[in-house]
């Protein structure tokens, strides 16, 4: 027979009966009081009523119960039957992120554990995966189009949010797949990106910056505009990747978020031919840091150079002291291609030099700066930067 009781510790009221061979019990937020207890009777009686006729429904009486859930789940399984039970979204996200651990950069997890917090958990706690529509795929992302963006952008951008969308796409996608529902990803396309503009700098203003910048960052900046390192490639740059013997760079590594780590991808990982002025401009560079790391560019306590600093504070004032038009150091990248393009090398040694698989992201991006094309082992280049580039290195 079920009868009230309370608890020692909360003084709430709570049924104690026996089912199935199994002692339960079901806790109220009801206080021990004559009150409560004449208005917990009539339940009392209907539990009793239905324990001695064999038709108790516990889950029926107290559907939160974790023990109603269990034995109700025993059932099905004993009868052969089974029932849909989609985890709520968070827990799927964070099994989903343990498991994409492994495979993903550092700098990737941690941007993926930034957009859970920021942007999925706030949308989507408290639901379950599987009642997630697509009018609720479609308001998330109509709400992240008035958030405020970075770098002085009034809203974040198209490429922004097809990034924050995108690993959600995933997410749906292997959930639907292990819960047996369908994706609600259902004809959500990314959104149109505006294409940006290449924007190198001349060779004039090369020569400019180079020769403008204060003496520790000049040979920096002219190794970055003369092979089109990226960002990462250059500041995780280690003296045991260079070959002065054979005259080449090895791009082995990054470093991102002060980590080292893999390359972008397979491609990137290459040699790039030291022209002159790098061979010149890295052989000093290597007596001024090898005393402090084994970084090559380094600052003055031998750590890696934190890209982001540099940039606020070398870059852009440095692009505003000289005139020249604001544009991120990534240009630097394609001003070293736009160099070669113009100094008639190869697309095919040009697309080795940049990391690329072939040459259909050159024409691509550089179409309007490729010339006739005859050369293809960096001489050309080598002929150019003999003909226009005037000592720049420091001693």
């Amino acid at each position: 027979m079920a009868r009230l009781s309370s608890r020692k510790d909360t003084k709430n009221l709570y049924f104690d009966f026996t089912y199935q061979g199994k002692r339960c019990r079901e806790n109220t937020n009801l206080s021990d009081t004559k009150v409560n207890r004449r208005r917990l009777q009539k339940k009392l009686d209907q539990i009793n009523a239905e324990l001695l006729t064999n038709l108790f429904d516990y889950l029926a009486h107290f559907p939160a119960s974790k023990v109603a859930k269990t034995l109700a789940m025993d059932k099905l399984i004993q009868s052969g039957e089974t029932i849909k039970n989609a985890p709520d979204f968070e827990l799927f996200l964070e099994e989903w992120v343990e498991e994409s651990i492994l495979k993903w950069r550092p700098s990737h997890h941690k941007n993926m554990i930034s957009m859970q917090k920021k942007y999925y958990l706030p949308a989507f706690s408290g639901k379950k995966i599987d009642s997630i529509t697509r009018a609720d795929l479609l308001k998330f992302r109509t709400s992240l189009a008035k958030e405020s963006g970075r770098n002085g952008r009034s809203t974040i951008s198209n490429n922004r949010i097809n990034k924050i969308m995108d690993p959600l796409r995933r997410v749906f996608e292997e959930a639907a797949d292990r819960h047996d529902f369908n994706t609600p990803f259902i004809r959500i396309k990314p959104l149109k990106i505006e294409k940006s503009d290449v924007n190198p700098f001349s060779f004039e203003e090369v020569n400019k910056i180079v020769s403008s910048v204060r003496d520790d960052y000049s040979r920096y900046y002219l190794v970055r505009f003369l092979t089109g390192m990226r960002t990462a490639e250059i500041d995780g740059l280690k003296r045991k990747y260079l070959d002065f013997n054979n005259r080449t760079i090895k791009i082995r590594e990054t470093i991102v978020a002060g980590k080292c780590d893999y390359t972008k991808n397979d491609f990137s990982q290459r040699e790039i031919a030291m022209s002159q002025p790098v061979y010149d401009a890295l052989q000093l560079q290597v007596k001024v840091s090898s005393p402090l790391s084994e970084y090559v560019f380094c600052t003055l306590s031998g750590k890696p150079i934190e890209h982001n600093n540099v940039t606020k504070r070398i870059w852009y004032p440095l692009l505003k002291r000289l005139g020249l038009e604001k544009r991120r150091p990534y240009q630097s990248r394609h001003t070293a291609a736009t160099l070669w393009l113009a100094s008639g090398e190869s697309p095919e040694w040009i697309a080795k030099q940049m990391g690329h698989s072939n040459t259909q992201m050159l024409f691509q991006v550089y179409s309007r700066f490729v010339p006739n094309l005859t050369r293809n082992d960096g001489s050309a280049f080598e002929k150019l930067l003999a003909t226009l580039f005037k000592d720049l290195n420091h001693d």
